[in-house]
């Protein structure tokens, strides 16, 4: 666990949010979020596509937590932002469908991007999530000690293509850690090696550990976990061993936050489906 700064005057908010440490403890780490479409490659007339989304122990498992859907975006092949339809949540999963109205590649997001404060007063610790920086000058007392800021960054995206693949929503924004898919990432299968790139607000994401997990480990003994790094380009490579829904995820800190003086936690996660050959 990172060691965070600590800073007793106001005019100056450091490192990380309580909360968010305590977010990526031992026992959280074992819950992963994740979305889960009905199929990723589809054609034909009227075609729809369901998304379960969820936190669980077991990936593609309800077990734990629905997915909230507050910041979903969806983007039709032409890079337009649609909308989502019967957007549904539950106990364990959150549900939404998209009509694949147009022929081409699908991108379905959940991102967010917020600052997280933690501080004391008479010896009391307060917390503010999803703060604003304008939130965070207003609101914390000019008496507080221990403020502690973080920005964090997430970007979790699923594709489907209806008909022909196309590439117009693989292009990244630029901002926070994305993946630019160098092999389509609906034309995956078993036996053959695909190429990525990572990057970070645009420019390539050097020495990120990836860890890539395929689904359905509430039926085996091992996790099965495979984990890569990026090289100095962000490039980086795996060969799938088997065809299945795979679970990538990727994570990095650093003191590029928005705000002055805090640090940022970014991380990219996503769900690849692989074809047999």
């Amino acid at each position: 666990m990172t060691i965070l700064r600590v800073f007793k005057s106001r005019p100056v908010v450091a490192a990380a949010a309580i909360a968010a440490v305590v977010a990526v403890s031992a026992p959280a780490v074992a819950h992963r979020a994740w979305m889960l479409p009905s199929a990723t490659v589809l054609s034909g007339d009227d075609v729809w596509v369901t998304v379960d989304a969820a936190s669980s122990n077991d990936l593609f498992y309800f077990e734990h937590h629905p997915m909230r859907l507050d910041n979903l975006a969806v983007f039709s092949p032409d890079g337009k932002q649609i909308k989502a339809e019967n957007i549904a949540t539950g106990r364990y999963r959150s549900t939404f469908d998209v009509k694949l109205s147009e022929s081409g590649t699908y991108k379905m997001a959940i991102v967010n991007d917020s600052l997280f404060a933690s501080y004391r007063v008479d010896g009391q610790v307060k917390r503010m999530r999803g703060a604003t920086p304008e939130k965070i000058e207003k609101e914390i007392p000019k008496n507080a000690t221990d403020v502690r800021v973080q920005e964090v960054q997430s970007r979790m995206e699923i594709f489907v293509t209806q008909g022909k693949p196309s590439d117009t929503v693989l292009k990244p924004t630029g901002r926070g850690l994305e993946l630019t898919a160098i092999t389509h990432p609906n034309n995956l299968v078993a036996g053959e090696k695909a190429e990525f790139r990572l990057l970070l607000d645009g420019q390539p994401a050097k020495g990120v550990e990836v860890d890539i997990i395929p689904g359905g480990i509430r039926y085996r003994d091992k996790l099965n976990d495979v984990k890569v790094k990026t090289s100095d380009d962000g490039m980086f490579s795996f060969t799938w061993p088997e065809p299945g829904m795979y679970w990538i995820n990727a994570g990095v800190r650093d003191d590029k936050a928005s705000y002055k003086d805090a640090q940022r936690r970014a991380s990219y996660t996503a769900t690849l489906e692989v074809m047999a050959p």
